[in-house]
């Protein structure tokens, strides 16, 4: 057996977290707290950070700049604050955008990378040190090295990975998801599910990721029916972040694969959230990957206690209603695009550009 697995990241969950493990924040002189505008202050997370950095006599700025997808401009100016406040370390609040954004600009902080640069994948292995706070159960960004950035030059999602990208600290509290729409609670939680189901479908698969997998894929089922009415109880939140979370380490061994590359377009060109165009495909994509893995699928079923590909398809329509609607031409292009990215070729079985249009046409049409 062949084992490589690295996870630096501490992770703290607990009720009151933030608050219980204010020692935690002593990483620095200044704070830049990376998140958006409204939500961190409207769930209680910013204020508890505040006051773990204010019983610390912690100096802190706020860029609350970060919109759904962030743009390279977005990190950036937040790069360019981070060294104007001359911030010594980051902490990210929300969910995948804030989180993602937090750690291109902690790395743009100490790194002179230009910006046509910034996808080369050579960008060094230095940035400022990170706490991440999730306040949305799905991206896992919390564990993982990577940021996803909007590359409008390529029409599409790209990432940029380094060892240092990983946070010191995730510190997980359920309590801020209280008032997450029905909405935002699906579409993140689908997305966590396709974590560690693509996960288990990665050419990068292994016996820890595995595991980790089956656990995170069988808390998420247990939420099935819930995601669908749309009722949840604080252990639900829990659950769901907790997996969440369990993806995150996931994909930080295996990366993801075709289905991330290919709902990258439907949230470019048509705006659909991240997590609802990942559950779209999902399915069609296992369905095709069990033609060449059946005991992989079949282990991925077992964990949702289903028999078949269809049933786990029927499931996802329930919690995700009727597909956007969507002509040939634009599948076409998105085939194109998708065939160039790096998560196709990181399937346990790479689907050519003919095979990737008829998983959309089976999709989507």
């Amino acid at each position: 057996m062949k084992l490589d697995f690295h996870m630096p990241t501490k992770v703290i969950a607990e009720k009151e977290c933030v608050r219980n493990n204010a020692d935690v924040f002593k990483m620095g002189k200044k704070a830049l707290i990376v998140t958006g505008k409204c939500s961190a202050k409207n769930n209680g997370s910013l204020d508890d950070v505040i006051w773990a950095l204010d019983k610390n006599n912690i100096e802190y700025a706020v860029f609350d700049k970060v919109m759904s997808n962030p743009t390279v401009e977005c990190v950036y100016e937040g790069a360019e604050m981070a060294m104007e406040e001359e911030a010594d370390f980051v902490i990210a609040i929300g969910g995948g955008s804030p989180m993602d954004a937090a750690k291109a600009i902690a790395l743009l902080a100490v790194s002179d990378i230009d910006r046509k640069d910034l996808f080369s994948g050579n960008i060094g292995n230095k940035a400022l040190p990170m706490i991440h706070i999730p306040t949305t159960a799905g991206t896992g960004s919390e564990v993982t090295p990577y940021s996803i950035l909007t590359n409008h030059e390529k029409q599409t999602k790209t990432s940029i990975a380094a060892p240092c990208l990983f946070p010191a600290y995730a510190l997980l509290d359920a309590k801020y998801m209280k008032k997450l729409s029905l909405k935002t609670t699906v579409n993140t939680a689908i997305d966590s599910l396709s974590h560690s189901v693509e996960g288990m479908m990665s050419a990068r698969a292994n016996i820890m990721a595995d595991i980790i997998a089956r656990e995170a894929i069988r808390l998420l089922a247990s939420e099935f029916d819930n995601l669908a009415s749309g009722e949840f109880t604080d252990e639900d939140r829990e659950k769901l972040l907790y997996a969440s979370m369990l993806g995150g380490v996931v994909i930080s061994q295996t990366k993801t694969t075709a289905v991330h590359a290919m709902g990258y377009s439907l949230t470019y060109f048509k705006g659909i959230d991240h997590g609802r165009a990942n559950g779209l495909l999902l399915g069609e994509f296992m369905e095709y990957t069990e033609k060449f893995a059946p005991e992989k699928i079949h282990d991925i079923l077992d964990c949702m206690g289903m028999k078949t590909v269809d049933e786990f398809k029927a499931e996802l329509h329930k919690i995700l209603g009727e597909t956007e609607n969507f002509v040939l031409a634009e599948l076409e292009m998105y085939a194109d695009i998708a065939n160039m990215a790096g998560g196709v070729k990181n399937s346990i079985h790479c689907p050519d550009r003919s095979e990737i249009l008829e998983i959309y046409k089976n999709s989507l049409l």
